[in-house]
């Protein structure tokens, strides 16, 4: 049991090829002695482990905070073992990507503002979204994601293009996969339920579901996308053939606009929407394929399946952010839904 009058401890997860160790505990202990608490205790990643039981020993420590240096793949796997704690979790982002930050607009590139959140900071309960994968054997694991998932060329871009790339030169690292994609047009049948309604058919090149809404460069994906009102927001890409990749770049093009104005949003309520991009949203989705398919979540690649259910734990993480920080919260006004 823990000791009330015992100084409050926090933990440290850090993935050591992504964050800088040194500087990282330098304003750990600064903010330790500020504070009064008592030494934090530290588990690194490792490169045989996806970061699970670092994530598992500072669950089991009973810190009153979990900071985690990283990316979103670190944050993905703390959140999974975190999740329905109650223990807060503060992020110092780390990686290249770093979408969940950017979604929740939380500080990027300044370590020491993050640190401090983590003493000092607000909570904020947000959904984790929870996807059962079955592969093609029929077996079925369990796993967590924050950001988004995907089926299609947005899984294929998690599998294929090099990380060495990625890491230097950003979104151009997907000019190739993109462009195969286009170039072969595939699409995939699939059926789905969305909740309890019945199950439906259609075709699609990419399905993308998401509890935060914008992609790397900024792009808006899921207009409607909030991480924390227990709902996933879905897009499914069916463009015909080239001219319908035009309609899609228009269309994602427009989003911010159609979302973020006054007069977008009237326009938004007036125009046609576009058939090559098909939004809904659901509190539990379920996919099949007829033949195996690459998956991603958060970015990083978990294989082929035949079978997924995405479903989110309302409020099932705490996150800690800094008191002052200006969240980028996406405004309602969305698209019009299609869900066919």
């Amino acid at each position: 049991m823990t000791d009330p009058h015992a100084p409050q401890r926090a933990a440290v997860v850090v993935n050591p090829m992504k964050a800088d160790g040194a500087r990282l505990r330098t304003l750990v202990l600064a903010e330790e002695r500020a504070h009064g608490w008592a030494e934090s205790l530290w588990f690194e990643t490792s490169a045989d482990d996806d970061g699970r039981a670092a994530a598992r020993a500072a669950r089991d420590a009973h810190p009153v905070v979990v900071l985690v240096a990283g990316g979103d793949g670190t944050l993905r796997v703390v959140a999974e073992e975190l999740r329905g704690t109650g223990t807060p979790v503060t992020l110092v982002p780390s990686g290249t990507g770093n979408l969940f930050a950017r979604n929740l607009g939380l500080p990027l590139g300044d370590t020491g503002r993050s640190v401090r959140a983590a003493f000092t900071g607000t909570d904020r309960p947000i959904d984790v979204g929870l996807a059962e994968l079955t592969d093609g054997s029929g077996t079925t694991t369990s796993h967590a994601f924050l950001v988004m998932t995907g089926i299609g060329l947005d899984a294929s871009m998690a599998a294929d293009t090099n990380a060495w790339v990625k890491k230097r030169f950003g979104w151009v690292a997907y000019s190739d996969p993109i462009a195969r994609s286009i170039i072969g047009n595939r699409q995939i049948p699939v059926h789905y339920r969305i909740d309890q309604g019945p199950l439906r058919d259609m075709s699609a090149h990419t399905i993308i579901v998401g509890n935060c809404g914008t992609l790397t460069a900024g792009v808006l994906l899921l207009p409607a996308a909030e991480p924390d009102d227990g709902f996933l927001d879905a897009v499914a890409f069916r463009p015909a053939g080239w001219f319908g990749w035009t309609k899609v770049g228009y269309a994602l093009t427009l989003n911010r606009f159609y979302s973020r104005t006054g007069f977008g949003r009237l326009l938004a309520r007036v125009l046609p929407t576009s058939r090559a991009l098909r939004y809904t949203r659901a509190r539990t989705l379920h996919l099949t394929v007829d033949t195996p398919e690459r998956v991603q979540l958060d970015g990083d690649a978990f294989g082929e399946v035949t079978s997924v259910t995405l479903t989110t734990h309302r409020h099932g993480l705490v996150l800690r952010i800094p008191s002052d920080a200006r969240e980028r919260r996406s405004r309602r006004g969305r698209q019009a839904v299609n869900s066919s």
